[in-house]
């Protein structure tokens, strides 16, 4: 109990400071977030991996590289990339999966090609779910199916029809969460979903 009081008090604080990526790593941690030990082992190449991610360096690279299209996407969407500080080493080290799947959500999305609606987040979660990370994603992804066509009634035909694209690219995918994305930020994207076993997507280069 008195460890739970201590990682939320840890957690409030956080959740008044700018980095985002500290905040969401602690409160995956609070809710004791547990990967599929069965899979554990492919998680060893990024067990304490986290390197900072660059937007200004990344918007530098060739169009249609990787780096170059996440940061396109991040930009478009006023989003900010999840950080982890050097002081939150030991949860990051304690926690890799929490770590992990902070660090590469937005990663995620690129690369499957979900947009950040109501049913390009339920692409996503479709898709980890059926990489089977872990029981909690599961049942997240049942009260998904329950609550997004009610909260965008509007988007009913994407959330089902990307529940299915999401589930059939996780089957058939490489273990994406052990993969070191960010050393491969200047190759083309399509050549990173290649490698990965996923289909490649058209961008558009006017």
């Amino acid at each position: 109990m008195l460890k739970k009081l201590r990682q939320l008090k840890t957690l409030l604080a956080y959740k008044k400071s700018n980095n985002l990526g500290d905040f969401a790593i602690l409160k995956s941690d609070f809710l004791g977030s547990k990967f599929n030990p069965k899979l554990y082992s492919q998680l060893q190449e990024v067990v304490g991996y986290y390197p900072p991610i660059d937007f200004k360096k990344l918007s530098e690279y060739p169009l249609g590289s990787f780096g170059y299209e996440y940061a396109v996407h991040m930009r478009e969407n006023h989003l900010k990339p999840l950080n982890i500080s050097p002081e939150l080493a030991e949860v990051a080290q304690r926690n890799v999966f929490a770590l992990r799947y902070v660090v590469t959500h937005d990663i995620f999305h690129v690369l499957l090609g979900f947009d950040t609606s109501y049913a390009g987040e339920i692409g996503v979660l479709a898709f980890a779910a059926a990489q089977n990370y872990s029981k909690a994603l599961k049942i997240s992804l049942w009260l998904a199916k329950l609550l997004y066509p009610i909260i965008a009634p509007q988007q009913i035909k994407e959330i089902f029809a990307n529940i299915k694209k999401g589930n059939d690219l996780g089957k058939q995918a490489e273990f994406l969460l052990g993969y070191r994305f960010e050393e491969h930020w200047k190759e083309p994207i399509n050549e990173v979903r290649f490698k990965l076993k996923l289909s490649p997507i058209a961008h558009n280069t006017i």
